[in-house]
């Protein structure tokens, strides 16, 4: 076989192994490692392959980045600093129709800009938002799609793992991304609140609320000053000390983690909730996602090399250019496999198999890469919602283990959500200035 037809190959291994339920870095190491073998006619080397990838890709001080903001996270998850964010925007947002809804919105954005993990928006506001809705009357379905939908906001807005990632895979500026990543996040924000307040106003039915029902808004016993400070000055202190700290100059992306992380510490034991026990736990959760986060970085490493030796992306680009369909047509094609690997991988995965895959055949276009960094994070992201993985629903599920609730319901009200981020995803490709005009 030539290069071409063994990377063709290995592309569709790596798929099938994955369907067939293997570990994503399994699959990737194994297949890159066999594919190396087969090219080269010998173990020396496949075994330097190994070797490289575990080394040279893992030793840049960069990153550090990634336990450090997870830390921080998973910090500020345990601090139930989510439950004050939501409580905020509940006061704030009690007046408007579908205010529950938005107000979840506006929370989990905020909550994203100090977590930068889905995950743990899924979990948290599944805890806090879903049984809040309910109790007022809102439709089930709704209140799940609302959490799913909104949680996605966290791989999108600053500090974003998935950003650093894919600065990470493509030797981009993480400060860069970070910036890029604004505008987009409050658009799809945005986006969301405004097909709420819709929903709300045209079809009060599928809300599911009784007041929104007879024209009334959800009122909620208002805040005295003193408690809206005292919930709101952890999440400014946060914002400022890392974006503020990074878009200032002030700290790298590395060391604005860490006094984010210290950060989050403080607040915790401040806040007293954060003992021994939990403190352990915390740690050994942050230790276990980025074992498995690195893990991934490890086997893409080794896949994108194994790439290059296959010629494939190079051959890819050139028989894609022969087909003169432009970048236009080449995005198009990009974004329906995102969305179609979306289906059966979590985000990570599909940004470190698709990029190296489509770099190549984007050169000759010569595009901005933070741009294409937003396009495949939010293309990407749409998976998020999509069964049948989906991973924010089945943590919703999982979360919520309320037998009212069935994965179908999870699914069935996030669509809406998912549709709505299509038009945001059309939007920015067609306006690349969106999400450039801060960088």
């Amino acid at each position: 076989m030539t290069g071409f037809e063994v990377g063709l190959l290995s592309v569709v291994a790596i798929l099938l192994l994955i369907y067939a339920g293997m570990y994503v870095p399994v699959a990737l190491g194994l297949v890159s490692f066999a594919s190396v073998w087969y090219l080269r006619g010998g173990l020396e080397a496949p075994v330097y392959l190994v070797t490289l990838a575990a080394s040279n890709s893992l030793e840049d001080y960069i990153f550090g980045v990634i336990p450090l903001f997870v830390l921080m996270g998973l910090l500020v998850s345990h601090s139930q600093m989510g439950r004050d964010i939501y409580e905020v925007a509940n006061q704030m947002m009690r007046r408007v129709r579908g205010g529950l809804g938005v107000a979840t919105v506006v929370a989990n954005a905020a909550f994203a800009a100090i977590t930068g993990v889905s995950i743990a928006s899924a979990s948290v506001f599944s805890r806090v938002a879903v049984p809040e809705m309910m109790r007022f009357g809102y439709n089930p379905r709704f209140a799940v799609g609302v959490v799913a939908g909104s949680s996605v906001l966290g791989m999108l807005i600053p500090p974003s793992v998935m950003l650093i990632i894919y600065a990470i895979i493509t030797e981009q500026s993480v400060a860069a991304l970070f910036k890029a990543g604004i505008i987009p996040g409050i658009m799809l924000a945005m986006a969301y609140i405004i097909g709420i307040v819709a929903m709300a106003t045209f079809f009060p039915k599928f809300i599911g609320s009784k007041a929104l029902e007879k024209g009334q808004a959800v009122v909620v016993e208002k805040m005295s000053g003193r408690e809206l400070l005292s919930k709101t000055a952890p999440l400014v202190t946060l914002v400022l000390l890392v974006l503020g700290g990074i878009y200032g100059g002030v700290f790298t992306p590395t060391e604005a983690g860490a006094v984010g992380a210290l950060g989050a510490l403080v607040i915790s034991l401040i806040k007293r909730k954060l003992d021994r026990s939990v403190f352990w736990q915390v740690l050994a959760e942050t230790g276990h996602i980025v074992a498995s986060i690195l893990m991934l970085i490890v086997a893409a490493t080794m896949y994108s090399r194994m790439l290059g030796i296959s010629g494939l992306p190079n051959e890819l680009g050139e028989w894609i250019g022969q087909a003169d369909i432009g970048l236009y047509g080449i995005l198009t094609i990009y974004v329906i496999v995102l969305i179609i690997l979306g289906t059966i991988l979590d985000t990570t995965s599909i940004i470190l198999i698709m990029v190296p895959l489509f770099l190549p055949v984007m050169a000759p276009f010569d595009i901005n890469l933070i741009w294409f960094g937003i396009i495949t994070i939010v293309g990407a992201e749409i998976g998020l919602l999509t069964p049948p993985l989906g991973i924010s629903c089945y943590v919703i599920k999982s979360t919520l283990d309320d037998d009212r609730i069935s994965l179908y319901d999870i699914f069935a009200g996030a669509f809406p959500f998912a549709v709505i981020m299509l038009l945001v995803l059309i939007l920015l490709i067609a306006f690349p200035s969106l999400s450039l005009v801060l960088v």
